[in-house]
């Protein structure tokens, strides 16, 4: 046995790190966390003065790019602005209704927001304005505390202080570099959510298409039906035709514009098509007074100040909802040229919009929000992740069966317990050897891999935490109990060795070295070594802390799993021997 003992200690032993003071991985992992850009890396051998332009580039980005801004940039930037500005003016006027407010509101909030964001923000390529989504999360959510309608001076002050507490959210998520939040929301939760918010959307737009004064708050499926079916009385045919007529020159150029994507300005300017011909409509046939509803008096000039608002809203009851509405709609809701077309027609253009038909707003954003419906997506996840299928299935059904809040609760409480049961139940598989090579993988990924006579070799295929500990220990106990069993019905070598891949093990707390210790005093009493294979470096130091490496034995952990078959099969041939050895003395005593 000393000249297997000798093979052993020739190989390469696992290191390990050097040890660290807890600040500095403190420090090291707040920064990945936070910081994982590394803002600060050029301020490095800097001198203060540059130092301090350097931090206020970092957070106010139009310092850094303004005085390389020339004639070339601003023509694209024209182009841009025009067109988004085509496409902003009409949805924001139509999501201001969506939100039960004033369709000049819908104006004020893609004009200094997209201004703001050209200072602050750090992407050239983002339009800046009114949503679908919190647009019907406003209404829905302050319309069942207060009457749009009935209390329209309360309920606008509900939604500026809604909307300032989601901007300030919004602005701390920034700040505090918080925005790794928003990553529990899945692509799977997303594409759900984002589906039966849209679905909600346009199921709203009955009321419009339909010419109905009066209408739920409620954004289910329920609520909206329910008001559209007992006022059928109150149906308009001539707004409904109208409808049908926009919904479908809409249809028509998107999919001319998909098909033809040079002329993608055609579909771009289709919203803002439609609402100069339904206004032109509707002014030399008078429609409106044959049953189709119009804006109305649009007010002139720019954003009134609303500090005032925010004052009276702070002592109303109904502060609490506000707050939750603004954070909730700041989640869910996470330009320039653009800004300035809006504040001109703010200034001189809202006259022309007098005479345009509400079904014509209505249709804008069934269009839009059809669009959003991604269906596709949905198939993929069922033909890829069954699980992921179940919660976009799941956040769908939540949002258009109870609510907006309710389909996101659900959606995300579903991730999250997907995530705690990865942790919890981390899978173990059985690994063999690939035939001709030194590769050892997972037997179910491949069936045809041979088993190691005498030796279990287990992949743990996650973090061991508190979490998941117990479990482990059970689960590979209940491997060695299986293995035996069946080396018994074989009548084959008896288990003498288990090794552990730690290769994706990435990390290891005491509850799960305590979970080796007493997975090692187990095995040891039915005389079964245990030997760990490519632990990584954090996993290394912990081990060490603990002392857990002095009671393994250093020569019982190994870089791969290769080394360490060969290391038990050393040993194994070498007992071996050695047992044989001793049969043969003892019979040649006895002879």
């Amino acid at each position: 046995m000393g000249n297997g003992d000798n093979e052993i200690q020739q190989r390469i032993q696992v290191q390990i790190p050097p040890r660290k003071p807890f600040s500095h991985s403190l420090k090291s992992s707040l920064k990945e966390t936070f910081f994982p850009d590394d803002p600060f890396k050029q301020l490095k051998n800097q001198p203060v003065s540059r130092k301090f332009i350097l931090c206020l580039q970092y957070f106010v980005p139009i310092l850094e790019w303004a005085p390389r801004y020339n004639f070339e940039f601003f023509k694209a930037d024209f182009i841009a602005g025009i067109t988004i500005a085509s496409l902003a003016v009409p949805q924001g006027i139509s999501y201001a209704g969506l939100a039960s407010l004033p369709p000049v509101i819908g104006l004020y909030s893609s004009f200094v927001p997209p201004l703001i964001y050209a200072m602050l923000g750090s992407s050239r390529d983002l339009a800046v304005g009114t949503v679908a989504v919190p647009s019907l999360l406003i209404s829905s959510m302050l319309g069942k505390e207060v009457n749009p309608h009935q209390n329209t001076k309360l309920y606008m002050q509900l939604v500026f202080t809604a909307t300032f507490f989601a901007g300030v959210f919004q602005a701390a998520l920034g700040l505090l570099r918080l925005g790794f939040i928003v990553d529990f929301l899945s692509h799977a939760t997303i594409v759900g959510f984002m589906g039966g918010a849209a679905t909600v959307v346009c199921l709203q737009q009955l009321k419009g298409i339909l010419g109905l004064v009066q209408f739920t708050h409620g954004a289910d499926l329920v609520s909206v039906m329910k008001s559209v079916f007992t006022q059928i009385h109150m149906w308009r045919w001539e707004s409904g035709v109208l409808g049908c007529c926009f919904l479908f020159f809409l249809f028509i150029t998107r999919y001319f514009s998909r098909k033809k994507p040079v002329f993608f300005w055609i579909n771009a300017l289709a919203p803002l098509t439609s609402v100069i011909l339904g206004s032109l409509l509707v002014y030399f046939t008078q429609a409106e007074k044959h049953g189709v509803e119009i804006i109305g008096h649009l007010k002139k000039g720019l954003n009134p100040p609303s500090v005032s608002e925010l004052e009276t809203a702070f002592g109303s009851p109904h502060l609490l909802t506000a707050i939750k509405t603004g954070v909730i709609t700041g989640v869910i809701a996470l330009a320039v040229m653009m800004a300035t077309a809006v504040m001109i027609t703010l200034l001189f253009l809202t006259p022309l919009f007098h005479y345009t038909p509400l079904v014509v707003l209505s249709t804008i954003i069934m269009a839009a929000m059809i669009s959003v419906i991604d269906y596709e997506a949905a198939i993929h996840l069922w033909s890829v992740d069954k699980f992921d299928f179940i919660v976009c299935i799941s956040a769908y059904i939540g949002v258009v069966f109870g609510s907006v809040e309710m389909g996101l609760i659900i959606a995300v409480a579903i991730s999250l317990l997907r995530i705690l049961l990865f942790v919890a139940r981390p899978r173990t598989t059985a690994m063999g050897n690939i035939r001709n090579t030194r590769s050892y993988r997972s037997i179910e990924q491949y069936p045809d891999a041979n088993f190691v006579p005498g030796i279990l070799i287990l992949h743990v295929n996650a973090p061991v935490y508190f979490a998941n500990a117990s479990y482990l220990r059970e689960r590979i106990l209940r491997w060695i109990d299986d293995e035996e069993d069946k080396l018994k019905h074989s009548a084959k070598n008896d288990l003498q060795y288990v090794i552990l891949d730690m290769s994706a093990v990435g990390n290891i707390d005491t509850s799960g070295i305590s979970m080796l210790e007493e997975l090692k005093k187990n095995i040891d009493r039915r005389c079964i070594k245990l030997a760990l294979a490519n632990p990584g470096g954090e996993v290394m130091k912990k081990l060490d802390k603990s002392k857990f490496i002095d009671t393994i034995g250093h020569e019982w952990i190994f870089l791969t799993v290769g080394e360490a078959v060969n290391g038990c099969n050393i040993i194994l041939q070498a007992c071996k021997a050695k047992a044989k050895a001793v049969e043969t003395e003892a019979a040649d005593n006895k002879v």
